[in-house]
């Protein structure tokens, strides 16, 4: 059975602004990226969200593949990151 506790609960901020980063990289408008997009003013008028409730972690209009392309990379990633650990590719 799976669990959402995490082994190490500090890695949530690392694993946060990596999302960002790739969802940046990845040209999605979420977070701060989307109010830089003018993408807030958008969804607001066609009433998917209201003015005062987009957050960083607001993900509603975004796409599953997307998201799932985000978290493909992330985990691509991280184990690019063990490998260079373990095997000194530095």
């Amino acid at each position: 059975m799976a669990s959402n506790r995490k082994i190490v609960p500090e890695c949530h901020q690392a694993i946060d602004q990596m999302k960002y980063e790739i969802a940046a990289e990845l040209g999605l408008p979420v977070g701060q990226h989307a109010a830089q997009m003018g993408n807030v003013e958008f969804a607001t008028e066609l009433g998917t969200i209201s003015a005062g409730s987009i957050k960083e972690d607001y993900w509603g209009h975004i796409t599953s593949r997307d998201t799932g392309a985000v978290g493909g990379a992330i985990t691509r990633r991280l184990v690019q990151q063990a490998e260079q650990t373990l095997f000194g590719l530095h």
